[in-house]
């Protein structure tokens, strides 16, 4: 089992960045791939990327393609999806999420693990 503690947003004006951290416990964290995922009020939670465990593959959703980049150091436990170029439509709770396996699907129900989310806010 791990548990996941995100970290990083805030306020930031449209073409700013942020960089959010996902924090695991557990010695087992370079076994489980992560994703991010997002939601913004009203709206279904979507996939923004994702990191397999080991080998470090990566992928991202179109809307956020070339701004955003995820990245781990399993030494620290961590996950971290740097923004940049945010806009306003980034507005959202992110989540990040884990899952056993070599595998990094793009759907909510296949991660078994979630953080209680961090709030991203971007001004026009």
């Amino acid at each position: 089992q791990v548990q996941l503690v995100e970290s990083g947003g805030g306020l930031v004006q449209a073409g700013g960045s942020l960089r959010l951290s996902c924090a695991a416990s557990g010695r087992t964290f370079s076994s489980y791939a992560v994703g991010w995922f997002r939601q913004a009020p009203g709206k279904e939670r979507e996939f923004v990327a994702a990191i397999t465990r080991n080998t470090g593959n990566t992928v991202y959703a179109d809307s956020v393609k070339g701004r955003f980049t995820i990245s781990r150091d399993n030494a620290k436990n961590t996950v971290y999806l740097q923004m940049n170029s945010l806009k306003p439509e980034d507005t959202a709770d992110y989540y990040c999420a884990a899952r056993s396996g070599s595998l990094i699907p793009k759907t909510s129900g296949s991660y078994d693990y979630w953080g209680q989310g961090t709030q991203v806010t971007v001004s026009s």
